[in-house]
């Protein structure tokens, strides 16, 4: 009898992001986890320390790197909502 296995490797394994863009079908889509996952990079050329996986869990962590880097071209539109504190007064 054949034993079916389950697959270890976890579903974020199975995304795959280019510049900040989900591939699904062939198609690049942007997507919040891809943004997240460009603006680790981007960080990361810059010097400084932090994983995608720190960038999407913890909002303040993404604030403080877009807030030093987000003026980058590569990852401005991805900084956008993290540097946006809400309606300003005239």
């Amino acid at each position: 009898p054949l034993a079916l296995v389950a697959s270890a490797e976890p579903a974020e394994a199975r995304i795959k992001c280019v510049n900040g863009f989900q591939i699904v079908n062939g198609s690049p889509i942007s997507t919040p986890y891809c943004q997240d996952e460009l603006v680790a990079k981007v960080a990361r050329e810059y010097g400084l320390k932090v994983s995608a996986a720190s960038i999407r869990n913890n909002p303040n962590l993404k604030h403080n790197v877009c807030r030093h880097i987000g003026r980058d071209n590569r990852i401005y539109m991805a900084c956008i909502d993290a540097n946006s504190v809400g309606r300003r007064p005239f």
